[in-house]
Order: structure tokens, then sequence, then C-alpha cells
């Protein structure tokens, strides 16, 4: 009789590695099995930027597993959760009892003239997503002759793509549809510094831009023309205008689907034992979409599954984002948009010379957001300080100006 418990996660992303490699840490019974659809460890893909420079190899940015064990290049293709079975792409059925499905996402492809070759078999040349090793690899070789680049899409993934790009020698260009850079985690202010800081970097930045066509005469990309009709001559062009939850195969099981696979407070995912965690899941009715959520539904679901806390909960995690780069530094955290609550007050720090830019929200004496740009010292009694929502001591500006030089008496 079978007395060995059988864990297979579905997808070697961030989200997978983390569950196995904390699920075996704590000791959970049985075997974790990570079911791969790439040929290769799994990795950190906030890095691809840093590979692509050359900053880290593809070695340096793996990810443990702890005692997992891993199928690389074992694509999932169905599940069965009532015969508690996956089927793999080369034809072989895999039983399971718990099944955790981190299928991850894609990326957007906009609606763009011209992204496509004209036979429909893939995107026409010289134009790329940044999503996996190999879409790094395959843009590192185009880079080597490009001359100029067009990045579309002004968020994290695309200042860090046209970051790169421009370290390697090539003339890059963003062209984003929002009212400036990172504006989900920035505020007009430090959009503005960033802007003017890629500038010196040698990038230019087109906000409240739309991209219309990619112009590709020869099947090879030429330019892309926005949608008020100026032309940005280019020879290379990076999508990246967020991702979509794969969500396809919990389809076809018969699993409740939104924008991501529904999932409950136990990261549950309306089948007995199959659960959901990372950029596939929708949790109250939001995808996150970035690593530190995923994680802290990863370690949530390996604290359940393992024993170790049967009854712990995810309710959510604490919006943050970090982006250091040569020559490009911020970080954002919590509330950082004051506009329509009367009861927060802000504090801005900015220093042109060192063209940083520093903002404190608060509400009282507690820390509800902040952001820092150019200048990270004090960046970590900040965060120390929100997380653990405690009253302040002292006036806030120490806060900011903590490392940066004597604070005013």
């Amino acid at each position: 009789m079978r007395t060995e418990r059988r864990i297979a996660v579905v997808g070697g992303g961030m989200a997978g590695a983390r569950f196995a490699e904390r699920y075996t840490a704590l000791g959970g019974a049985g075997t974790v099995t990570v079911y791969a659809a790439e040929p290769r460890t799994p990795y950190n893909r906030v890095l691809l930027a840093d590979v692509l420079t050359g900053r880290y190899d593809a070695e340096a940015i793996a990810l443990p597993l702890g005692a997992a064990r891993l199928r690389a290049g074992c694509e999932a293709v169905t599940f069965d959760p009532d015969a508690r079975t996956l089927g793999l792409a080369d034809g072989t059925v895999e039983p399971w009892d718990e099944l955790v499905l981190a299928t991850g996402s894609n990326p957007v492809l906009p609606p763009v003239r011209g992204l496509r070759r004209a036979d429909g078999a893939g995107l026409t040349e010289g134009v790329h997503t940044l999503r996996s090793l190999d879409d790094c690899t395959r843009l590192a070789e185009d880079a080597v002759t490009a001359r100029r680049a067009v990045v579309v899409g002004g968020g994290v993934l695309g200042v860090s793509a046209a970051r790169a790009l421009a370290a390697l020698g090539v003339r890059t260009e963003i062209v984003h549809q929002g009212p400036y850079l990172i504006e989900r985690q920035l505020d007009a202010e430090a959009g503005a510094a960033l802007r003017a800081r890629l500038d010196g970097l040698g990038v230019a930045t087109y906000p409240g831009n739309r991209a219309r066509t990619v112009v590709a005469p020869d099947g090879r990309v030429a330019a892309v023309e926005l949608a008020n009709g100026y032309r940005l001559d280019c020879d290379l062009v990076v999508l990246a205008c967020g991702t979509r939850p794969r969500t396809a195969l919990a389809h076809a099981a018969g699993l409740p689907v939104g924008t991501g696979v529904l999932v409950d407070d136990r990261l549950a995912a309306g089948a007995p034992h199959v659960s959901a965690i990372g950029d596939c899941a929708e949790h109250r009715g939001a995808v996150q979409g970035s690593a530190i959520p995923a994680w802290d539904q990863a370690d949530i679901l390996a604290l359940r599954l393992s024993g170790a806390d049967p009854g712990a909960r995810y309710t959510g995690s604490r919006p943050s984002a970090r982006l250091s780069a040569a020559g490009l530094e911020y970080a954002a955290f919590g509330a950082v948009d004051e506009t329509g609550d009367e009861g927060l007050d802000v504090l801005r720090l900015t220093d042109a010379t060192r063209g940083s830019y520093k903002k404190l929200v608060l509400r009282g004496d507690r820390l509800v957001g902040a952001i820092l740009f150019g200048d990270l010292a004090g960046i970590d009694a900040l965060a120390d300080a929100w997380a653990r929502d405690d009253p302040l001591t002292g006036h806030p500006l120490h806060l900011l100006t903590a490392g940066s030089g004597p604070a005013p008496g």
C-alpha cells in the first residue's frame, strides 16, 4: 500500500521554486516534483536585465529547490482533478496527491500593427519580449549589431530593459502610454526625476504616447510609428507591456478562472487538493504579478501543506518595489498617492545636485508609504518603520536624511 505523499508543482518559475524550497525546508512529508516547461533550473526573472548586460550569468540567478525533484523540459498540458493525474507533453501521465499551479504569466502583446510576421509565424524580426532566459539570449545576440532600439512600455521591466540596452551601447528610446514612467509605484515628481536620469544615461523617453505601427518593409523592423504620427527609426524593439496570467490549463480542467485562477485565503483553487500561487493566481479580485506577492503566497502555502501551520492564510501582500542598477536606483512601498485622503501628510525632500527625490506619506505618527529615488540612504530604517507600523519617534525628517548628512536641527 502506497503511503508516500506526492506533491506536484506545475511551473518552474519563481513561485513554484519558492514553494518547493520552503516546503522541503519545513520538513513537509512526501516527495515534491517541479514540472518545468523550460529545460533548465528555475531562475530569478527579476534579474534578466542584469543578465542582458553581463552583470550576472544564467547560473548566478538560479533559484534553490531544496530537496525537491526537478523535471526540466516537462511541460504539463492537462490535469484531471478527479483522478489526480497530470498529463505531460511527452504523453506520460503522472499521479499526484496535492497539485500546486504555478504556471506564471505570458507577456502582453500590445495592439500595434506589424508586430507579427506576414506569415503569422512569430514576431517580426527584431521585435523581442523579455520574459525568459531564452528571450534574453536572443535579445543579447540582436543587440550586438543594433544601433537604435525602441522599448514599448515604461514600467519597471521597460525601464530596466532600456537601461540594459543603453549600457550595451545601443541608443534607446522608451514609448509609454502613461503620464510618466513607472506610474504604478512612483509619483509625478519621481517620474520626472527618473526621466531626467535616463536622459543622462542616453535613454530618451516619450510618456503620454502610444506606439501604433512597427514598420518593417523588408521583414526586419526599421521604425516604430507613434499614434501622433511621429516616427522613431530603430532596428530593435522590446515589448514591455505587462503580463497576462496563464490560465488555460486550469480552465480546461474546469477550475474557476477570472483574470487569473481564482483562489481563496488558503490559496485553494476550486477543486480538492489543488492550489494556485504566483502570477497565475487571482486573490480577492487581484492578480499581483510581481515577485514579492508570489513568494508570500508560496510561503503561506508551504506552511499550510507541510503541516507547519495548517491554519496559515494569505490575506494579501504589502506593495513594495525596488530597482538597483548602475546609475539608476529607486525604492517605493506602501501608499504613495495622497490625493483624495485629507488625513495624510506628505514630506518631500529634493536634491537637485544629486538628482535625488524622497517622499514620506504619513498618517499621524505612522508611516504609510515612501518613495526614494537616486539616493537609497535610510531605506532600511524606513522600510522597517513601515513594516512594524509603530509610531515614529522624533521628527520624520530624520528618516529622510539618514545617511545623507546631518539632519537639520
